[in-house]
């Protein structure tokens, strides 16, 4: 199996990137360059991409720490209000609406977003941000503490329903691994840019009169962060492809392993400047923390593995 990417998907990432690079507001950018519309079919005002370009694109994301529900808005609602025939709500999501969607138990919490969906069971509704269990506390609405400061998180209040029955849990199936999957990418992203961040510190920093990095002790260090997120780069890429449970969290296990990695190696050798909010390393070493457990836990996802390798059933929740 051929994993590179197609001269077209290469260029996306390019263009996606300077792009990301000449902005602060990087959100306007993503719906001009047509990102939200990517999984969204054309009859409802979207590119009708594949999910290997969801991928691309989802690394570039993580590469440059955009904020925002972005496997929810870019992944899983497509997917799901696809499945669900709910063609004005993918219109909205195609013209730059950001979503988010909660799917206990392995989404508890929503990021700040302009519409809100709760999943749970066998029906998806509308929902709106719910004032916390201690209202004499704090004013309600008030979104929650996050490692990652820019990931605002809230509970959800059902309101309108929109589906129901076996169709939604198939199609919550489906929406749950392209948010894994998108979260994947997302993550080797994030892990990408700490270590481009990390290798030109230490090719700058000196210490007994030589750069840091001329130390073979730094080396390996880097160069194992380098090789796990080789190994999990063609696992996101063939889980794209296949999007079978299995394929996908066995790449989210990669991802997320060789982000950590990656994040302890960068934090070790910039010390404690590392630590600082004001230098750039502390927005992906917050994301990574943040995305960890995002859309499932490492065991979880371990656990979705080895049931398929065991032939045993095993569902999203």
């Amino acid at each position: 199996m051929r994993f590179a990417l197609t001269p077209e998907q290469s260029q996306f990432a390019k263009t996606l990137h300077a792009a990301l690079e000449s902005t602060k507001d990087p959100w306007p950018t993503l719906v001009t360059l047509g990102v939200p519309a990517l999984l969204i079919p054309v009859e409802h005002g979207g590119l009708g991409a594949d999910p290997i370009d969801l991928v691309v694109a989802m690394e570039e994301l993580g590469h440059h720490a955009v904020p925002g529900p972005l496997a929810d808005t870019l992944a899983a609602l497509p997917t799901l209000l696809t499945d669900l025939e709910q063609p004005e709500l993918l219109t909205e999501l195609a013209t730059g609406t950001q979503a988010s969607l909660v799917m206990p138990p392995h989404t508890p919490l929503a990021l700040t977003a302009s519409r809100y969906f709760h999943l749970d069971q066998n029906t998806l509704t509308t929902a709106t941000p719910a004032p916390r269990p201690s209202p004499n506390s704090v004013a309600p609405r008030t979104p929650l503490s996050s490692v990652d400061p820019e990931r605002q998180l809230h509970h959800l209040t059902p309101t309108t329903p929109l589906a129901q029955g076996p169709v939604v849990r198939a199609a919550a199936a489906r929406a749950f691994n392209l948010a894994t999957l998108a979260t994947a990418a997302q993550l080797l992203g994030a892990a990408r840019a700490m270590l481009d961040l990390t290798v030109a510190h230490a090719k700058a920093r000196t210490q007994f009169g030589h750069p840091v990095g001329a130390f073979q002790a730094v080396q390996h260090r880097l160069a194992d962060a380098h090789v796990a997120l080789e190994l999990a780069r063609p696992l996101t890429h063939a889980a794209a492809l296949t999007r079978t449970a299995r394929d996908v969290s066995a790449a989210r296990v990669a991802a997320a392993d060789a982000a950590q990695r990656t994040a302890r190696t960068a934090l070790q050798l910039h010390g404690a400047i590392g630590y600082t909010r004001e230098y750039p390393l502390s927005r992906w070493l917050t994301l990574v923390r943040a995305l960890h457990t995002s859309w499932g836990t490492q065991d979880h996802h371990r656990g979705r593995v080895m049931a398929a390798l065991t032939e045993d059933s095993w569902t999203w929740d």
